[in-house]
């Protein structure tokens, strides 16, 4: 009988030995209390209690915490939009006891600040400012949340703005409105590129009829140069010719060349001319009747 409770004894010697041990994990705090009130705090590794005495109350997380907070609010010009804010936290070393204490859930805590923060700015914007001025809303919720949980044991170390998102319908036409900017922009370009072409264009046709009438000058300058030197030559190879004969023979040559002319042309149609004896004849007199005309008319 005795040999039992020498044994009874000893087993409830090591329990109560094994039950004074505890280990706490890196990165990580023990709250321990003594008759449900605080003791110590006690950091990771192996560490001591008085067993059925003290109590571990909870643990106390060192790691920086990341929460992403989903708010729905309007802007200024009454567009519903859904802005996800991460904050990043920490338990300030200095204040665990008020991090353990004073707050049952951070989290929920945060979102609450979070929240109110962000309704409070978004409205002063309207949708187009709210992308550009992100950064102002994430130092906002910064500086006020920091000042808020700082009380109550908590460092914020950033707070970002990682997205914003608006109704599905107006994100719809925001991009048929810049979809619509940029073909305005390039139905411009594209109609000063067609001004452009129609400027050379315009500036090439007259530099060709320019030269075109050079040309055509030149060649009757030539021709007229051509027919006065085959007068004169034709007048001092044959004796006591005319220059009313040497007319109708160029007037021949030059009406032959037309029928030539006519002939060859794959575009030609059908023509129809005076072809006869009297046909050149008849030529060469309306020729020089006008020719006459002109004269009187100067005189």
């Amino acid at each position: 009988m005795a040999t039992f409770w020498i044994i009874l004894v000893i087993f409830v010697l090591i329990v109560l030995a094994l039950a004074s041990v505890f280990t706490v994990q890196q990165q990580s705090v023990a709250v321990i209390q003594r008759f449900g009130k605080f003791k110590k705090m006690s950091s990771s590794g192996l560490n001591f209690r008085i067993p059925l005495i003290d109590h571990i109350a909870g643990h106390i997380g060192l790691r920086i915490n990341q929460l992403d907070v989903k708010i729905e609010t309007k802007t200024e010009d009454n567009v519903f939009v859904h802005v996800t804010v991460s904050v990043q936290y920490q338990v300030l070393l200095e204040k665990l006891y008020d991090a353990f204490y004073k707050l049952i859930n951070p989290k929920e805590q945060i979102s609450s600040y979070v929240f109110d923060i962000v309704r409070a700015q978004v409205p002063k914007l309207k949708l187009d400012n709210v992308f550009e001025n992100k950064d102002e809303i994430a130092n906002a919720v910064n500086t006020e949340l920091s000042q808020a949980m700082s009380d109550f044991g908590y460092q914020i170390i950033k707070s970002l703005v990682t997205d914003i998102e608006p109704d599905a319908q107006v994100k719809a036409a925001m991009n048929e409105i810049n979809a619509a900017q940029r073909l305005r922009v390039a139905a411009q370009e594209k109609g000063e590129a067609e001004k452009i072409l129609m400027v050379k264009k315009a500036e090439a046709e007259s530099e060709s009829k320019k030269l075109q009438g050079e040309g055509i000058a030149n060649q009757r300058r030539a021709i007229i140069n051509g027919l006065k030197e085959s007068v004169d030559d034709f007048q001092k190879s044959i004796k006591g010719s005319t220059a009313h004969d040497v007319m109708n023979l160029v007037m021949v040559t030059q009406y032959f060349d037309t029928l030539k002319d006519i002939g060859a042309s794959s575009k030609a149609s059908a023509v129809f001319i005076p072809h006869s004896p009297g046909a050149v004849a008849d030529l060469t007199a309306q020729i020089r009747d006008a020719l006459l005309q002109a004269d009187g008319a100067k005189q």
